[in-house]
């Protein structure tokens, strides 16, 4: 009986230790099939943000898996030297050909104007840069106020829009949005992407009339032709708007137009005559007499 416990002992001994060397053989396989599928790709090592000129410091190796490694990435540092990224990097973050400007770009603010547009910078205060709130990648239309030409029929002082749908490239001297959109920040000039056309109006505009920014919803890019206001069209009168609501999960705020509300004029009072309570004479001093069973009243005067 013994000997049959003793034998089944070893038996399981052995099996259990077969079965650990195929685990173990099987995942030294494994783990150098994965070795063998790792490639080096280029990430960043420290924070990059938009407009930097890249140097072999910005950048470090790491291995990567083939599946994981993104379309576009590098594997050599040599071949991104000198690369202009188009926004903010953060660090170990993969380098691919889609975050980067085309070879030659200079760095800095140049990196981030796309071809055929310019960057033109305007003076603004505390008013006409709502408050400090426009940042990098801001979207504003631009309104100016200005006298009308000497051959228009009116003479009064015009508001219009003359360029709509603008982007802020920076605020100030910074051309890389901040981390906190909330925080407000004084500056003393933003710079605009503009086209040559709307550069030319925009210089014009400056020197003519006073500017002013105003935002709109990254979302909402519509185009909205308006008249423009003067003295007359502003003494008018305009009709209530509901306030939209918040925007959520990205979707544009719907406008609502106040419905006009007529309300019926108060009802006329009538006159109501009431007629005046009838005045009663005092009652006259009376005496009641008894002629055998025959009662008779006496009034006196």
């Amino acid at each position: 009986m013994r000997n049959k416990r003793f034998i089944l002992a070893i038996a399981g001994a052995i099996a259990f230790g077969l079965i650990s060397a195929i685990s173990v053989s099987r995942y030294l396989i494994n783990a150098q099939t994965a070795r063998k599928d790792l490639h080096q790709v280029a990430v960043t090592a420290v924070d990059l943000p938009v407009g930097t000129r890249l140097i072999k410091e910005h950048l470090i190796l790491t291995p990567l898996p083939s599946n994981s490694t993104p379309s576009g990435s590098f594997s050599s540092l040599d071949a991104l030297v000198g690369r202009v990224v188009l926004s903010s990097v953060a660090a170990k973050e993969v380098i691919t050909e889609g975050k980067l400007a085309p070879e030659g770009t200079a760095g800095g603010l140049s990196a981030v104007i796309p071809e055929g547009y310019r960057a033109m910078t305007v003076k603004v205060d505390e008013v006409v840069g709502v408050s400090g709130f426009i940042n990098p990648g801001t979207l504003v239309d631009i309104v100016v106020t200005m006298a009308p030409p000497t051959e228009s029929m009116t003479k009064d002082t015009i508001s219009k829009i003359v360029l709509q749908n603008i982007k802020v490239l920076a605020s100030g001297q910074n051309i890389d949005r901040p981390k906190d959109d909330r925080e407000a920040a004084a500056v003393r000039s933003v710079t605009l992407q503009v086209s040559p056309e709307q550069a030319e109006k925009l210089a014009l505009a400056s020197s003519e009339g006073r500017l002013q920014l105003v935002m709109r919803n990254s979302v909402d890019q519509q185009d909205e032709q308006t008249p423009g206001a003067n003295k007359r069209s502003l003494l008018s009168g305009e009709r209530a708007a509901l306030q939209p609501d918040t925007v959520a999960n990205g979707a544009p705020p719907q406008p609502t137009v106040a419905k006009v509300v007529r309300r019926p004029a108060p009802a006329r009072v009538q006159a109501v005559k009431v007629a005046a309570p009838e005045r009663k004479e005092p009652a006259r001093p009376s005496v009641e007499v008894f002629t055998g069973a025959k009662r008779s009243t006496v009034e006196f005067p």
